[in-house]
């Protein structure tokens, strides 16, 4: 059996403070360093790429950096947030096959005066996506923003896949959460 490898593309925080740990270029926030931890334990090799400055997000920029990693058909995608219409955006340009696209409090919708989000969240979703990647699974919590709600439905609606509502998470960030673990992602990347 080919080995699963995944990677995990983070949010766009709202500053520079939130965003980074410069010395190891990967980002280790909220549930993303115990995940990696997790799947590289379970022998899948993870990767948690910082894309440059998510604070701005810029599509092209996140785009050249994420393509520094091999992506092929046994890859599981995982977004959170802003990561998530990364991940989408880039899957529908490249047409290219995975394995799974994860996508955790997806977010789709920009704040009106954010001409960065602006950019970054408008595209028309490529529905053929759902072709090409085995499984699509979708988390959000019964306390997620109404935009993040919003968010949820337009992907959904585009994507088909599996939802998946937990209480109490919010828009998954530690602060929403209280916790690092994140035990049902997990689950799904493993099953």
């Amino acid at each position: 059996m080919t080995s699963k490898k995944c990677i995990i593309i983070h949010g766009c925080p709202s500053d520079v403070e939130k965003a980074m740990n410069p010395e190891t270029k990967t980002y280790d926030k909220h549930w993303i360093p115990w995940t990696k931890k997790q799947l590289i334990a379970n022998n899948i090799e993870t990767e948690t790429p910082l894309m440059p400055s998510p604070w701005y997000p810029d599509y092209e920029k996140f785009k050249k950096e994420f393509e520094k990693y091999s992506v092929d058909e046994n890859t599981i995608l995982v977004g959170h947030s802003c990561g998530c219409a990364f991940l989408v955006r880039w899957l529908g340009e490249t047409k290219r096959k995975i394995f799974k696209l994860i996508l955790v409090a997806p977010w789709k919708i920009p704040d009106k005066d954010d001409e960065y989000r602006k950019k970054f969240y408008t595209y028309p979703i490529d529905e053929t996506i759902k072709t090409r990647v085995k499984k699509i699974i979708m988390f959000t919590a019964d306390d997620e923003e109404e935009d993040g709600k919003k968010s949820l439905k337009i992907f959904h609606k585009a994507l088909d896949g599996e939802v998946i509502e937990l209480k109490g998470r919010g828009h998954y960030t530690l602060n929403d959460m209280g916790i690092e673990e994140f035990p049902e992602l997990i689950e799904v990347v493993l099953r």
